[in-house]
Parts: C-alpha cells; sequence; structure tokens
C-alpha cells in the first residue's frame, strides 16, 4: 500500500505549472509506468476531485479539490512559525535585535522582532508603524517603490525624530539611489537616538518590494565599523524569508 500511495503521490507531481495537463498514455509514458496501474490512480484521483479530465480533450489536469487543500493549508499558515527561527538565527549570530518588517500601504508595519537577552539592546513594539522615510529598516523599501510612491512619501512637511531624521527631500532621494545601488540601508540615530540600523528589502516572486529586514542595536556596541560583518549573515536571512514569501505567495498589504 505504501509504494502505492508514493506512486500515487508522484502522479500529483508531474502536474506543475509548466505542464498543466496530460494525456494518459503521455504521462505513463513519462513516468515509464504501466497504463493499467496509472488509469486506476487518475481514476480514483478523479473520483475524489483531485484530478479532473477534459471530456473533449481527454486530458488530465489538477481538481478543485487539491485548490481547496491548498487553500486551507494557507490559511492556517503562521508568520511566526515560519519566520521567527529565521529571526532568533540572525539575533543569536550578531547578538543584535532582529526585525522583520513589513510594507503596508504607505506605511511600515513592525511584524516580528528577536531580542538578545541579559544585554542593553534596542527595542520596537510589535504591531507598531512607522513612515517610509526615516530609518533603515523602512527606507530600505522605500527604495524600491515607484516614484509616484516616492513623491507621496517625502514631497512634504517631514517630522524629524531625532536631529539625524532625514528630512530634505532631495537629500532622502539622494540616499534612495544609494540603497538600489549597494542593495543595503543603513542609519544612525535617525529614529531613535545612539541606535544604528542595518537593513535590506525583501521582494514577493513579482520582484515587488514587500518587506525589509533588520539588525539594530546600540551604538557603543553595533558600530559602522562592524557592518561588514553583519552583511554575510543579514543577507542568508532575507533569502530565507524571502523564500518563504515567495514559496506561500505571502501578501501583507
Amino acid at each position: 500500500m505504501l509504494k502505492t500511495l508514493n506512486l500515487s503521490i508522484a502522479v500529483l507531481k508531474m502536474f506543475t505549472k509548466e505542464k498543466p495537463t496530460w494525456g494518459g498514455r503521455e504521462l505513463a509514458l513519462a513516468m515509464n509506468m504501466n497504463h493499467t496501474n496509472l488509469y486506476r490512480i487518475l481514476e480514483t484521483f478523479e473520483n475524489n476531485g483531485f484530478i479532473t479530465k477534459d471530456p473533449i480533450t481527454k486530458k488530465y489536469s489538477l481538481g478543485i479539490a487539491l485548490w481547496e487543500i491548498g487553500m486551507n493549508m494557507y490559511d492556517s499558515l503562521n508568520i511566526d512559525q515560519l519566520c521567527m527561527p529565521v529571526l532568533e538565527k540572525l539575533k543569536d549570530v550578531t547578538g543584535e535585535t532582529a526585525i522583520f518588517t513589513v510594507l503596508n500601504g504607505l506605511e511600515a508595519l513592525t511584524l516580528l522582532k528577536a531580542e538578545p537577552v541579559n544585554k542593553v539592546k534596542f527595542t520596537v513594539s510589535r504591531g507598531s508603524r512607522s513612515p517610509l522615510y526615516v530609518g533603515a529598516s523602512y527606507r530600505s523599501m522605500l527604495a524600491f517603490l515607484n516614484e509616484e510612491q516616492i513623491a507621496k512619501v517625502i514631497d512634504e512637511p517631514l517630522t524629524a525624530y531625532t536631529n539625524n531624521t532625514m528630512t530634505d527631500a532631495t537629500e532622502i532621494r539622494a540616499e534612495l539611489e544609494k540603497i538600489r545601488t549597494c542593495g543595503y540601508a543603513l542609519s544612525n540615530s535617525e529614529y531613535s537616538v545612539d541606535v544604528l540600523a542595518l537593513a535590506m528589502p525583501i521582494f514577493n516572486s513579482e520582484e515587488q518590494v514587500v518587506a525589509s529586514i533588520t539588525v539594530s542595536g546600540p551604538i557603543y556596541r553595533f558600530t559602522e565599523q562592524r557592518v561588514p560583518d553583519f552583511l554575510g549573515p543579514l543577507t542568508e536571512a532575507r533569502n530565507e524569508i524571502e523564500g518563504i514569501i515567495r514559496r506561500y505567495h505571502l501578501n501583507f498589504n
């Protein structure tokens, strides 16, 4: 029975984005499989809605029952379970706070964070919202929006949160160009005093910016000289979370 189950799963996996339909004989040939055994599997799947057969072409494709199961899985996805292990690893490697921020409209929303214990640290509240022009976490996303969206954010009077906050549109645009060139953003005491932040944007499968991942800590410990040491772990974490977002088609807007 286990052999039959494995074979049945292999049949389902033959239906891909690149090859969504199969004729029965064509599929048997591709899998080097006995026609009779294959048709039994296809018939069972068809009777249960996992596969559908076109009455005209006689070709098979995935059925609605699989879509329903997939949607049930999607609805049960827990972003904490998927992404927190990545943030915890980044926090452990760097010794600093790791933050996952998502783009929500033209604001940034802090979704997850992992903080070091028993040491002075930068802290941010989950669920807090911030403007996109200030700080590395948020500006790393702003840099990859279109010009119309960028203008809506920076072509108006901007609040200075500290003496280091960028509030000049020309200066911000120059900084956004730097971010697009090097692939990461760096800020020093712009949103919170005496805090350094290093962030990278995260893109979905359509290459649209949807989030950012950040390492942040007090400047007496996390200095600009340490940035090169953190780029590797941050890039690795960014790639992991980007892979999760693309695999599960996560959307935060």
